[in-house]
C-alpha cells in the first residue's frame, strides 16, 4: 500500500509499505481522507515524546471496514467508519491510563490507504458528512467536546472565549458552543479569521496582539463564564483577569510555553477553576459523533491535499496560516 513514512526526523516521504491485517480484536479500515493535526508536524520535527520511527503519522482518518479480525463482529465489514484516535483510554471517564496513546506514534496511523485498529475504535460515519469532513472530526472534535461539556459542563446562555481562532480544535469549541446555544466569543492574530469565526457563530472577536486587548474586550463583551485556551504563556494572566467569578479555564495545550507567574490571589478570590484535559473517553468520542450528527455541524476544511503530496500539506501545517482542518485525500 502506499504511505506517508516518516523514516526519521524532519524524513518525510510518500512509499510503499505492506497492507496490515487485523489481528484479533482488530479490523483493518480501507481510508478515504485522513487530516494533520499539530501533533504531526511535532513528530515530524522531533519535539515530541516517545519518539520511535519508522512511523506512519495521522491520528484522524475515516473510511471503510475491509477486514475484521478474530473476535470481531463481521457486521463491521463493509460499514462507513469515523477512527477514534485516543487509544487504551481506560476505564475511568476522569482521566486516562499510563498506558494511554495517540494514534500515529507509537502506533501507525491514517496517513495511508489502509490502517489497522481495534474494533473499540470504530463509530459510524455521521451520515450528513463527506469523507474530508468525517476525517477532520475525530482528534479536534473529540478535544474540543471534552473541554466544553466534559469539563467546563457548558450550559446555554454562557459566554464563552475560545482563544486562537483558526486552528481545529478552536472551531469545533466555536461550532460546539453555537450549537449549545452559548455565547461565544474568541480571539486571534488576523482580522480576516475574526471575520471567518463570525460567519460561524462568533458573537464578538479581537486582535490579541494589540496591547490592552484584554481589558478592552471585558469592558464591552466579558466577563466570560468559560474560557478555552491551548496557548498559555504570557497570555495566561489575562485569562484569568477575563474569567467571570465562579468562571472555568480549560486548557488542552501550551505552545506558548508555561505562564510566568499564576496570580493565586485572583484565582481563589474569583472562586476560577483550572481544568486541564487531554482528548478524551470512548464515551466522549461516542456523545460527540452523535452531537454533530444531531446539530448537521460541518467540519470546516481549510485545504485538500492529495497523499503525494503530503509534504505540501505538513508544510502549510507549520505555517501555520491554514483556517480549519488540513484534509489528506486518499481514495
Amino acid at each position: 500500500m502506499k504511505a506517508a513514512l516518516l523514516g526519521a526526523v524532519q524524513e518525510l516521504r510518500v512509499d510503499t509499505t505492506a497492507v496490515p491485517h487485523a489481528a484479533p480484536g482488530e479490523v483493518v479500515v480501507r481510508l478515504k481522507a485522513a487530516a494533520l493535526n499539530h501533533r504531526d508536524v511535532w513528530i515530524k520535527q522531533g519535539a515530541y515524546a516517545g519518539l520511535r520511527f519508522p512511523v506512519i503519522p495521522g491520528s484522524d482518518g475515516a473510511g471503510v471496514v475491509t477486514e475484521v479480525g478474530p473476535g470481531v463482529e463481521t457486521s463491521w465489514e463493509g460499514r462507513e467508519v469515523l477512527i477514534n484516535p485516543s487509544l487504551d483510554w481506560g476505564h475511568d471517564p476522569r482521566a486516562q491510563e499510563p498506558r494511554f496513546s495517540i494514534l500515529g506514534m507509537p502506533r501507525n496511523g491514517t496517513l495511508a490507504e489502509f490502517v489497522s485498529i481495534p474494533a473499540s475504535q470504530l463509530a459510524p460515519k455521521p451520515a450528513h458528512l463527506d469523507w474530508a469532513e468525517a476525517a477532520a472530526l475525530p482528534l479536534a472534535g473529540l478535544t474540543a467536546f471534552r473541554a466544553l461539556f466534559g469539563r467546563a459542563h457548558l450550559k446555554a446562555h454562557e459566554k464563552v472565549l475560545i482563544t486562537g481562532i483558526g486552528a481545529g480544535t478552536a472551531l469545533f469549541a466555536l461550532q460546539f458552543a453555537a450549537a449549545a446555544g452559548a455565547v461565544p466569543c474568541v480571539t486571534s492574530s488576523s482580522e480576516e479569521k475574526l471575520r471567518r469565526a463570525h460567519e460561524l457563530g462568533s458573537k464578538a472577536g479581537t486582535l490579541y496582539t494589540h496591547g490592552g486587548w484584554a481589558k478592552e474586550f471585558a469592558e464591552h463583551h466579558g466577563p466570560f463564564d468559560v474560557i478555552i485556551d491551548s496557548a498559555g504563556g504570557p497570555g495566561f494572566h489575562d485569562l484569568v483577569d477575563l474569567a467571570a467569578p465562579g468562571g472555568r479555564i480549560v486548557f488542552f495545550g501550551a505552545t506558548r510555553g508555561n505562564p510566568h507567574e499564576l496570580p493565586m490571589r485572583k484565582v481563589f478570590w474569583k472562586q476560577i477553576s483550572l481544568l486541564g484535559t487531554t482528548m478524551g473517553s470512548p464515551t466522549d468520542f461516542q456523545m460527540m459523533t452523535a452531537y454533530v450528527a444531531r446539530h448537521g455541524i460541518h467540519p470546516v476544511i481549510s485545504h485538500r491535499f492529495k497523499l503525494d503530496d503530503v509534504a505540501a500539506a505538513f508544510e502549510l501545517m507549520e505555517m501555520g496560516g491554514q483556517f480549519g482542518k488540513i484534509v489528506v485525500e486518499i481514495d
